[in-house]
């Protein structure tokens, strides 16, 4: 899953893409209504792309958990953030039986399963090896237009530049037409 781009701002719900940045901080925009807003550097802001899930081996990162749970699915939307506690860490642990019960609370399941929910509904949900085949045939396709298109000519040469003629070829200068010469 590629998440580069969204991100979670402390204090407000839901999750927000990366337009644009300024020198105070970022213009973002939320995923669920569209709204763009400003996000001043002070404010606390995580990327989804460097979260990670407390398991008892390794921490494992948000991208493969998402994974995880779009394959169990098969692609489907998950449960319900606002379902029982105990039916949140059910799920949990059918998609990931190895998490870190003590340190993975009810309230970070929640978001977990919300975040997947809203990035669903946006279709930002693809798998690495579908992105890999998207990207693989763009380049081709590159390619294939490069090989059709004919090489142009090298015209920041010297070989290639346009010669003048004239007296300004000779080094004379010359004046404007009506000028007059001060005698």
């Amino acid at each position: 899953m590629q998440l580069s781009g969204i991100i979670s701002i402390s204090g407000k719900s839901g999750l927000s893409k990366i337009i644009s940045q300024t020198r105070t901080g970022l213009i973002v925009e939320a995923l669920e209504d569209g709204k763009r807003s400003a996000v001043h550097g002070a404010e606390r802001v995580s990327s989804l792309e460097d979260i990670s899930i407390y398991t008892y081996e390794d921490d494992m990162l948000l991208s493969a958990v998402f994974e995880k749970m779009f394959e169990g699915t098969k692609g489907e939307k998950v449960i319900s953030h606002k379902s029982s506690a105990e039916e949140l860490k059910s799920y949990l642990k059918s998609i990931l039986p190895n998490y870190d019960e003590d340190r993975v609370y009810v309230s970070d399941i929640k978001k977990l399963v919300q975040w997947f929910n809203i990035l669903h509904d946006k279709g930002l949900l693809i798998p690495d090896d579908k992105e890999s085949d998207k990207k693989e045939e763009g380049t081709k396709a590159k390619k294939e237009i490069k090989k059709a298109a004919p090489k142009p000519k090298n015209l920041g040469s010297k070989a290639n530049a346009p010669k003048p003629s004239g007296k300004a070829a000779a080094g004379k200068k010359t004046s404007p037409k009506g000028a007059s010469k001060g005698k």
